[in-house]
């Protein structure tokens, strides 16, 4: 079973004669297949941590480390190589393609893998199914709502069929009824396809149905 985790994990960041320490001490183990939220006011960083865990930033100091490996001792190829095949990022802001259909959007990491094109097709075309988008799957993304773009977002992620996906607030805009649409779905998904969830969030009822969560906590400027 892969298993993620950080130690001792510190983030800042320097402004002029101010110091911004982002995060703390955190220490965080993640089994494939758990579900966890991470919440906090605005600024405590989530996302940062969501970042870092994933290996699209570095921290200030500690470690991140995927199967006793450390990311960070790992080169570029090597990171893009770990993410491609074993974690997904949903990110609030969808972030897909505007000239590819949803189809297209949800094959693309598949096609970065080097996944036959044949068989990341028939794959996109089971999530889609999975996630009520098989309808859907031609058009392009200014035709969704945007429930609809988030469940492209979603089966993006899922694509590489990876062991971990972090969602950075995937229902902060949405309406309550596409929230828990979305919700449910995800952990549908994370149950169907032994995924682990980790999440960050400020919904309450959202927050009840993880197996942990992990609260931080908002640090001010130093000055130096």
């Amino acid at each position: 079973m892969n298993k993620l985790s950080c130690h001792n994990l510190d983030k800042s960041y320097d402004y002029n004669d101010d110091s911004l320490q982002v995060l703390k001490n955190i220490n965080i183990s993640i089994d494939q297949g758990t579900r966890i939220a991470i919440t906090g006011p605005s600024g405590s960083g989530k996302s940062t941590l969501l970042h870092i865990l994933a290996g699209l930033d570095i921290p200030t100091t500690g470690k991140v480390i995927f199967n006793n490996k450390d990311l960070h001792l790992m080169s570029n190829k090597q990171i893009s190589s770990l993410r491609l095949n074993n974690f997904g990022f949903v990110y609030q802001q969808h972030h897909l393609l505007s000239d590819l259909t949803v189809e297209e959007n949800i094959m693309m990491p598949g096609l970065l893998n080097n996944i036959n094109k044949d068989e990341i097709k028939a794959d996109a075309n089971k999530i889609l199914r999975k996630l009520g988008l098989f309808d859907r799957k031609n058009h392009l993304p200014w035709k969704l709502s945007g429930g609809e773009k988030q469940r492209t977002a979603i089966a993006r992620a899922l694509i590489n069929k990876p062991s971990f996906i972090f969602l950075d607030e995937p229902t902060g805009n949405l309406d309550k009824n596409n929230a828990e649409i979305i919700q449910s779905l995800l952990f549908d998904m994370s149950e169907s396809f032994d995924v682990a969830l980790i999440c960050a969030t400020h919904d309450n009822e959202f927050i009840e149905m993880f197996t942990k969560e992990y609260k931080l906590e908002k640090f001010i400027p130093i000055k130096k």
